[in-house]
């Protein structure tokens, strides 16, 4: 996995040598095992086993930084996301009867009462059906939680599917209202879980926990980038989330903004889109500024500088509506291995909020108001350099910043030779 990873990435590499070095640290200088150290399963429960055997099949990035968590938290965010990834998987499938559906969302907080409950109401083809066959499993290590744990894995779990109960039979959102609404239900309740779980935990302050407003916007960053990010996949699936009272701004119908010769009405409905989204910025710096344990704090910044990272890639990106936009796995590493202090995600949003504003073309309609909210971003940034919890550095974060030009092709040459290596080796059929 480690060299195919590196292959894939080889492409981009060559032409950003200074993300070839994080590249290189993480998958084959102790940097991934440094941040997501392995987790040894087998004297846990069978039961538990199970629950990270799905963990990690549902997403393996999340299954990481869950399994790096303290082990205070780790089972109970393991259960909590499952439980949701349990929702989700009902509220998704559009094969399941409505009505069942309904009473299924509204009634699965209860469930996790019911020691043997499954659900078999899946389409075969349904990617998390297996959970939700033996979703036993998870009901039985949620009843092993400490009462504190389980009060709030219910009460989301009650809040969420009532929630995407109540959207269900919806395919768009017609007002801004209801898109913050939507993204509340499926995100902003997860920020809110997750923040009640730390602060029971007592490895975080108790105001993580009692401030809903704060988490809330930390869990809609992330969702209004998602959606922003997948216009095209979510269109082609016959629904979308951009909500009708910012789209009509721009044009007719949904569709219009995936023609060609409607480039310029989409790029504006884009960024309008990136620019409602920079709102939570200021809320992101203050959540991530209240944490104490480093591993609770890596769990909540790396998706955060991700989430900037894409929305200044799609920003202006014509990208967006004729595929998908990604962060390169290059700069995606560079990234998640620098967001581990406070200090280094005010360095990541500095550039990439300095980057974005280079980028905003003055003709645009929301030209004026992105501007606005990223002034306001950068102004959080100057006032943490004001109180000392900020240091600006010329070189700490700078794309030349992993070396000298010689190191660079050195490394590039490295790149190159285990890229071949990996290849000569799969048409010899050998393992590497």
């Amino acid at each position: 996995h480690r060299a195919s990873f590196l292959l894939q990435s080889s492409m981009d590499v060559l032409t950003h040598p200074s993300e070839l070095a994080s590249l290189i640290r993480f998958q084959f200088l102790g940097g991934k095992e440094s941040l997501f150290p392995p987790l040894n399963t087998l004297e846990m429960s069978p039961t538990m086993q199970r629950c990270y055997f799905f963990l990690d099949k549902t997403s393996r990035s999340f299954a990481a930084v869950i399994k790096a968590l303290h082990p205070e938290l780790r089972a109970a965010i393991c259960i909590f996301y499952l439980v949701l990834r349990g929702l989700d998987t009902v509220e998704d499938d559009m094969s399941i009867d409505p009505k069942l559906k309904d009473s299924v969302l509204r009634a699965f907080h209860a469930k996790l009462e019911q020691p043997g409950w499954t659900f078999d109401g899946n389409q075969k083809t349904e990617k998390d059906r297996p959970l939700m066959l033996e979703f036993d499993v998870v009901i039985a290590e949620y009843q092993n939680l400490k009462p504190c744990y389980r009060a709030v894995i219910s009460d989301i779990a009650r809040r969420m599917g009532a929630g995407m109960a109540d959207f269900q039979s919806k395919v768009t959102v017609d007002t801004l209202q209801d898109y913050y609404l939507y993204c509340h239900y499926v995100a902003g309740l997860v920020g809110i879980g997750l923040s009640r779980i730390f602060a029971e935990s007592q490895l975080e302050d108790a105001v993580v926990g009692q401030d809903e407003a704060c988490a809330n916007s930390m869990g809609l960053f992330l969702q209004k980038t998602n959606i922003i990010r997948d216009f095209l996949e979510d269109f082609e699936q016959g629904r979308t989330w951009y909500p009708k009272e910012v789209w009509s701004k721009h044009g007719n119908s949904l569709g219009d903004f995936a023609l060609r010769e409607n480039s310029s009405a989409a790029l504006h409905l884009l960024n309008d889109m990136v620019t409602d989204a920079l709102q939570h910025i200021p809320d992101v710096f203050k959540y991530l500024g209240r944490l104490h344990d480093q591993n609770v704090f890596n769990f909540c910044a790396i998706p955060q500088v991700m989430a900037i990272g894409t929305l200044v890639r799609c920003y202006n990106n014509i990208g967006v509506f004729r595929g998908v936009v990604k962060i390169r796995k290059g700069e995606a590493v560079r990234m998640m291995m620098q967001a581990t202090s406070m200090n280094n995600v005010y360095a990541i949003f500095d550039q990439q909020l300095q980057e974005l504003q280079r980028k905003v073309p003055s003709s645009d309609p929301s030209a004026s108001e992105t501007q606005s909210r990223i002034h306001q971003a950068l102004k959080c940034i100057a006032v943490a350099v004001d109180q000392n919890q900020y240091r600006p550095t010329s070189s700490a974060l700078a794309p030349g910043s992993s070396g000298s030009t010689t190191t660079a092709v050195l490394l590039c040459a490295l790149a190159a030779g285990l890229a071949v290596t990996f290849y000569v080796s799969k048409k010899e059929g050998r393992l590497w």
